[in-house]
């Protein structure tokens, strides 16, 4: 797109890369320095960031330094202040816009492929932005200025290089005290993403830190936005074949998987199976509400959890004596339910998960280290602790390409009446009115924000349940 085009035009190729919680798009089309610059001079003007610092960082891919400079230009030409980081983390990206109390931008496109590339924007704080709360007032007034030039104010905005890192390991540090554990190895696959820098400095000595009793067995951490040796996708078994290998190979006790931007942490356990994610975000759940109650004794603990965690995520909410608070699926929205309700900590099946006392923020390395610090203190596997919050059977998201949405919504309602409750929270949670003696189960089918497909989650008490009604949903998804 250029500014010959029409605003129209202008705006239309807009709406395909800013998404409801970020911008991301193919790098040369969707994504140009042009269009970059337009959305950080609008991001100024929509947030009032005049004469306030902006925070810009970038992950390792070949577009991303060159996005970071054109969007400092944009923030300076309409008087933001930038304070570039550099390369990093999203969740260093978030601890810097936290810790400063200034509003960011980072630049990733997280596990998706070398061609794409995104910018996740933030309030001061670390306060998320979505088409509802700002992005789509940024988006048209980016293609205003694509249309008619960015005018630079008066005075336009400073510039300073910072290197947040070795704060940012400290902080991480002081949340989780992971000295006293007994000596553990760890492989650690990066993905050749930004997991190649933090965790050398959050977990070994690379930030002046005092050594831990964790030996890393280092893989893919070569920064390199190609991604030559698997997508930094850990959501996909594929993924993991070459870090289950590993942690076998080496008599590992865990191993670790990081996405592309390293906001998100999969967790393998000693035999190469992967752990649930629930069942991660069930472990640190219990270790913040012991935390915010050895901190407040009397207070009402709140949890989040979105719709298709496992149900063993808000049953150990509850055995604790915290209040669980279920939510639609989307980092945007958790962020601001974790704010609106005080919530010391957020979990989702997508290994996303939410710290108060990481601005409510999402930080997949400070999950790892809640799960390091649980496993060092005890003498067990991790199979058997990660077995201990696996007591069900899930299917894993399922993807179908759907034109008619409503249509197969009416399959599923008519087939599943009688026999079930139905929740329409975030698309369509449909739960099996089943006896006492029957075993339980529930489905979520819920929409895509922006393809044609339904995503289907189903969880039961054991795999013939699971398997039959995953089968039945299927069938009448795909009719």
């Amino acid at each position: 797109m250029s500014s010959s085009d029409s605003i129209d035009d202008i705006r239309a190729a807009l709406d395909r890369v800013v998404k409801t919680y970020d911008v991301r798009g193919l790098v040369g089309s969707g994504l140009t320095e042009e269009v970059v610059a337009a959305v950080g001079a609008a991001f100024v003007d929509e947030i009032g960031a005049a004469g306030q610092d902006v925070v810009v960082g970038h992950d390792m891919r070949d577009s991303s330094p060159g996005f970071a400079a054109a969007f400092a230009r944009g923030v300076q030409a309409r008087g933001g202040d930038v304070v570039s980081i550099g390369l990093c983390s999203t969740d260093e990206s978030y601890y810097a816009s936290g810790a400063l109390n200034a509003a960011g931008a980072m630049f990733t496109a997280s596990h998706n492929p070398a061609t794409y590339n995104g910018i996740k924007l933030s309030r001061a704080g670390a306060q998320g932005l979505s088409l509802d709360t700002g992005l789509a007032a940024i988006r048209d007034r980016a293609a205003v200025y694509i249309a008619d030039g960015i005018p630079s104010v008066e005075n336009p905005g400073g510039y300073r290089e910072q290197d947040v890192l070795p704060d940012y390991a400290a902080y991480l540090r002081g949340l989780v005290d992971l000295s006293g554990i007994r000596p553990i190895t760890v492989v650690v696959d990066a993905g050749n993403g930004m997991g190649g820098l933090t965790v050398p400095a959050v977990l070994g000595q690379a930030a002046g830190l005092p050594a831990l009793p964790i030996e890393i067995v280092p893989m893919y951490f070569e920064l390199d936005g190609t991604f030559p040796n698997h997508e930094a996708n850990p959501l996909e078994p594929a993924n993991l074949v070459d870090l289950q290998a590993a942690v076998v190979e080496h008599g590992a006790d865990l191993g670790l998987a990081f996405d592309g931007d390293a906001d998100r942490c999969f967790v393998v356990d000693e035999t190469g199976a992967a752990v649930s994610p629930s069942a991660v975000a069930a472990i640190v759940a219990l270790r913040e509400i012991d935390r915010a109650r050895a901190e407040d004794p009397d207070s009402e603990i709140v949890v989040i959890h979105n719709l298709i965690t496992s149900n063993i995520v808000p049953e150990t909410i509850e055995a604790a004596g915290a209040t669980p608070y279920r939510t639609r699926v989307g980092h945007s929205l958790i962020k601001a339910a974790m704010r609106e309700t005080g919530a010391v900590f957020g979990g989702e099946h997508s290994a996303h998960y939410y710290f108060r006392d990481f601005w409510s923020a999402d930080n997949g390395m400070l999950a790892a280290m809640h799960l390091l610090a649980e496993f060092g203190a005890q003498d067990g596997p991790l199979s058997a602790l990660a077995a201990a919050y696996s007591p069900y059977v899930q299917s894993g998201e399922i993807n179908s390409t759907i034109e008619d949405v409503p249509a197969a919504y009416a399959r599923v309602v008519e087939a599943f009446t009688g026999r079930a409750e139905f929740d329409e929270l975030d698309g369509l949670t449909v739960t099996g009115l089943t006896a006492e003696s029957e075993p339980f189960w529930w489905f979520s089918v819920r929409p895509s924000n922006t393809e044609p497909l339904l995503r289907l989650n189903v969880e039961a008490a054991d795999a013939a349940t699971m398997r039959a009604i995953r089968d039945e949903v299927l069938a009448l998804i795909r009719a």
